[in-house]
C-alpha cells in the first residue's frame, strides 16, 4: 500500500512538471535547491572529517600535507569541470588522467603520514 501511494505521490509531480505553465522553470528551482542542500552535506562532511583528523593532519609533514590537500583540490576542480572535460575526447581522457592523479597524491599523502618516523 505505501508503494502504491510513493508512485501516486511521483506520478502527480510528473503531471504537474509536464503539464502546468512554467512546471519545468519550477522544477529546475527545485533540482537546483536539492542539488545546493546536496553540496552543503559534502562540505559538511569535509569539515567533519577535518575537526576528527586535524591532529593526524598537523602530525604530517608540510610537504605530504600540502600533497593531501592539493589531490582534494585537483579532484575537486576536476569533478566540478566535468562536462565540459566530456564535451571532448581529449578532455574525457584528461579528465581520468586528471583524477586518477588526484587520487594517486592523497593516497600517497595517507600512506606516507602512516609510515613509522615520518
Amino acid at each position: 500500500m505505501q508503494t502504491a501511494r510513493n508512485v501516486a505521490i511521483i506520478a502527480v509531480v510528473a503531471v504537474a512538471v509536464a503539464f502546468l505553465p512554467a512546471g519545468g522553470t519550477t522544477a529546475m528551482v527545485v533540482l537546483g535547491a536539492i542539488s545546493l542542500a546536496f553540496m552543503a552535506e559534502i562540505v559538511m562532511l569535509g569539515y567533519r572529517l577535518y575537526i576528527e583528523n586535524r591532529f593526524t593532519l598537523w602530525g604530517m609533514s608540510t610537504q605530504h600535507r600540502g600533497l593531501l590537500y592539493g589531490g582534494v583540490a585537483g579532484a575537486t576542480a576536476t569533478l566540478i569541470a566535468t562536462s565540459r572535460l566530456w564535451a571532448s575526447g581529449l578532455g574525457t581522457i584528461l579528465w581520468f588522467i586528471l583524477l586518477a592523479g588526484s587520487a594517486m597524491a592523497v593516497w600517497h599523502a595517507w600512506t606516507e603520514s602512516r609510515r613509522y618516523g615520518v
